[in-house]
């Protein structure tokens, strides 16, 4: 069985929010929520890199580790999903998941903030696949109609991967050794063939 993962290369990214974009309009994610974000390390030095991160779906979640009431829950193919019907808003997944995944959809006080939101590889939730209830709750679930996440499938530049974790793997493997050498010797035309 497939286990579905992400990963951004940082030498593609080049920081659009495409990705970031993408999620917002195709799961119409509450204001100031962003199930994905593209994060610059060495903003304005020189080799700066950009990462597009959100929930990475974890082998060995975190999130579900700490979650009193069980809410999180893994999927055949390793997506980790969240059941916002028995969410109860504490934020231990907030603060478990190295990735800052988990959001409130509110900046209220606590217990007025509301159940999490994250990133569901679109996959929609635990209940029919895109029941109008499931869409309304966590986005249409791409996965079932057989495509991929729409961020990955609207990077320029193919910089973020998402599918089977062997496959991302092999594609990622297979663009290090085009490359060669150190990343800092090669340039944009070696990366991009443009010829």
């Amino acid at each position: 069985m497939a286990r579905m993962k992400f990963l951004c290369d940082a030498e593609r990214c080049i920081e659009c929010n495409g990705c970031v974009t993408a999620c917002k309009n195709e799961h119409e994610v509450p204001w100031g929520v962003n199930r994905r974000r593209v994060i610059t390390l060495g903003d304005g030095e020189i080799g700066e890199k950009s990462v597009s991160v959100a929930c990475m779906h974890c082998t060995d979640a975190p999130c579900a580790a700490v979650c009193p009431v069980d809410c999180f829950y893994t999927t055949d193919d390793g997506i980790v999903l969240h059941d916002k019907d028995l969410c109860i808003g504490c934020g231990y997944c907030l603060y478990a998941c190295p990735f800052g995944a988990p959001q409130y959809p509110q900046q209220d006080a606590f217990g007025v903030r509301g159940k999490m939101d994250k990133c569901t590889f679109c996959a929609g939730g635990p209940g029919d696949d895109n029941a109008a209830e499931e869409t309304e709750k966590y986005g249409r679930n791409r996965i079932a109609e057989g495509k991929l996440p729409l961020c990955a499938e609207m990077c320029s530049t193919k910089a973020l991967l998402a599918g089977d974790g062997d496959m991302v793997s092999d594609i990622y493997r297979e663009r290090v050794m085009k490359r060669g050498g150190r990343p800092q010797t090669w340039g944009w035309d070696t990366a991009y063939e443009t010829g």
